[in-house]
């Protein structure tokens, strides 16, 4: 009996030992050295890697533990690396019985240092890299060129849904344009791989959060447009997702466990954010938000498994210092669970105290939004640690106020009100506000393709507290409607492509009434730029009366006053005698596009208009 039981223990071990290893991926695949934490740990990936045995060949590099989990196929490494490491690279071996199974070569690099970081001194251009320029050509037949890709779609610029051929050379390309209208930062949607067989353009379904999608470039492309913006004293935004991925990810067909992902395609996420605040939300509703899926093609995430947690927090330690960002914007924010996202923003901003976060919180109160804001007073014990939200409130009141009727305040009291509850913020200068984005209407369809009325909204964006955002193509009157389809709002930039016949990048390439939106856009984008008081002054505003809507942005020595009239068919004479709290340190005002100046004492405004005075002493 003694003796079988050591001979099936013996054919046992050597089976297990005699198996094939067969290394495939280590994330992150390098790191770098002088980082406030210096721990690191690794995602390894392999045919039965877990029956291997973990070797460090570096004195400078410690083991620290080495975790197998309930797939055979994953370990998790844990490292610490030396303060007096230096760049170079080591070597992690992979035994069995002493007998290198595999081996990877590590590479550590010296941590970046350069100021980062966006803020309200900033314009932010949008853009979806698909839909803006194809910069190089080559890369847009995948069935081609990326044999090894199975899901890829080729291009077809006929299918509104389909792959159009926008890439990251294209943006690099038409970098000047987006600078000459005024824009000092560029958040650009997800260009990291969606490997998938359609509707992947958009960038929001990844299958790898490592590698750059091969028909947008490579890596080193994007590490070569950020470079490129930084010449130009612009600054780089990285959209990332870490509430879900696609379900062609390359884990799903082999997860390390599980609960990697959350509950399954069939259990869907009831969409309503409230319900993290709610002092009276169930249980069963406050579960079903957080960990059902987006939809049924996009895994949910569970960051409460712990090396989850690690490989998406690392993930953005590792792409904020490989293409050297200013700012995440974080998808769906609301949507991961809150402590996760918390841990998040602490992790990354004790390694970069000045880079920025950005979370998309599409809710339409104000107390859902501040909740989220950091420093919130409002939240409780909950501290996001966040520095900007999206502010849809603010979105949803511009959209309806300039399409009010005649003699109604109520249009330009949405607007009032939202500004009057920014004690519910900590920081309501860093909101990042905007008319449309790639989810939304286009904004010009939103106001009936009305000039008076695109240039209303486009004076408060520019105007008012917080981050301006301009989605590109806006500034020359783009259209379309979300309920016609996503692709319909997410339109080729005319002239980004050999073959289009108009070249919306060029003033002879626009229309007059292109060229007379995008005018103003720019000369207002500009001015804005230089002004100390629309980019970091105080906001002071007074009740809307008549149609008319007064604010004043303001430093210690300087002001600018804002005027708009939202009547259609009256002009309107303010009387300034109520603004004397400000306009008592003034004698005249300048207007920013005519130069004419105006006494303060009477002011005729021009139906559905704007005016903007630089005021002087």
């Amino acid at each position: 009996m003694k003796k079988s039981i050591l001979i099936l223990f013996l054919f046992t071990t050597i089976s297990l030992f005699s198996q094939q290893v067969d290394l495939r991926k280590i994330e992150p695949p390098n790191w770098w050295i002088n980082m406030n934490n210096s721990k690191l740990q690794l995602m390894v990936y392999g045919k039965n890697i877990s029956l291997t045995d973990v070797v460090i060949n570096s004195k400078k590099i410690i083991l620290k533990k080495v975790s197998k989990v309930q797939n055979p196929n994953y370990l998790f490494v844990d490292l610490e690396i030396q303060k007096d490491a230096k760049p170079g690279n080591f070597d992690i071996l992979f035994k069995t019985r002493n007998k290198t199974k595999a081996k990877y070569t590590y590479k550590l690099a010296e941590k970046p240092s350069r100021k980062r970081g966006f803020s309200s001194s900033d314009l932010i251009y949008l853009l979806m890299p698909d839909r803006f320029a194809n910069g190089n050509p080559e890369n847009d037949n995948p069935k081609k060129d990326f044999p090894s890709f199975k899901n890829l779609e080729s291009l077809n610029r006929q299918n509104p849904d389909g792959r159009h051929g926008g890439d990251i050379q294209g943006i690099i390309k038409n970098l000047d344009y987006i600078q000459d209208l005024g824009a000092t930062a560029l958040w650009i949607n997800p260009t990291l791989e969606n490997n998938n067989p359609s509707y992947s353009y958009h960038g929001y379904a990844i299958t790898d959060f490592y590698k750059t999608d091969p028909r947008m470039g490579t890596n080193a492309d994007y590490k070569k447009l950020s470079d490129e913006l930084h010449k130009k004293n612009m600054k780089l935004i990285m959209d990332m997702i870490f509430n879900h991925c696609s379900e062609n990810h390359w884990w799903m067909k082999d997860l390390p466990s599980d609960d990697w992902i959350n509950t399954n395609k069939n259990y869907h996420t009831n969409y309503r954010g409230s319900t993290i605040m709610d002092p009276h939300a169930s249980q069963y509703d406050k579960k079903k938000f957080s960990e059902g899926w987006f939809v049924s093609s996009m895994p949910d995430l569970n960051q409460h498994n712990p090396f989850l947690a690690n490989y998406l927090i690392q993930n953005s330690i590792w792409w904020i210092n490989y293409a050297d960002l200013d700012g995440i914007r974080m998808d769906t924010y609301p949507y991961p669970f809150k402590d996760f996202m918390q841990k998040w923003a602490i992790r990354l901003h004790n390694e970069f105290p000045d880079i920025t976060l950005l979370g998309e919180t599409w809710l339409h109160k104000v107390p859902y939004t501040a909740y989220f804001s950091g420093n919130s007073p409002i939240s409780g014990n909950y501290n996001s640690h966040l520095d900007c939200i999206t502010d849809f409130p603010l979105y949803y009141a511009t959209k309806a106020a300039f399409n009010e009727k005649e003699g109604w305040n109520e249009g330009l009291l949405r607007i009032y009100n939202i500004f009057a509850q920014d004690f519910l913020y900590a920081k309501p200068e860093n909101n990042v506000i905007f008319l449309d984005n790639h989810d939304l209407d286009r904004y010009f369809s939103d106001v009936g393709e009305n000039m008076n009325k695109f240039k209303l909204g486009i004076t408060v964006l520019l105007t008012a507290r917080g981050i301006p955002v301009i989605y590109y193509g806006t500034e020359i009157l783009k259209t379309g409607f979300e309920h016609e389809g996503h692709g319909h709002i997410r339109t080729d930039f005319p002239g980004g492509w050999k073959e289009d016949k108009i070249n919306a990048f060029t003033e002879t390439g626009r229309t007059k009434k292109q060229n007379e939106a995008f005018n103003f856009v720019r000369k207002l984008a500009k001015y804005r730029k230089t002004s100390k008081p629309l980019t970091e002054g105080k906001f002071l505003h007074f009740i809307p009366e008549n149609n008319v809507y007064v604010y004043f942005r303001y430093t210690k020595n300087k002001a600018v006053m804002i005027l708009l009239n939202n009547n259609d068919t009256e002009k309107r004479t303010v009387n300034c005698k109520r603004f004397s709290e400000i306009l008592n340190s003034y004698k005249t005002g300048t207007d920013i596009f005519t130069g004419k100046i105006y006494n303060l004492d009477k002011i005729e405004l021009n139906k559905k208009s704007a005016l903007i005075l630089e005021l002087k002493n």
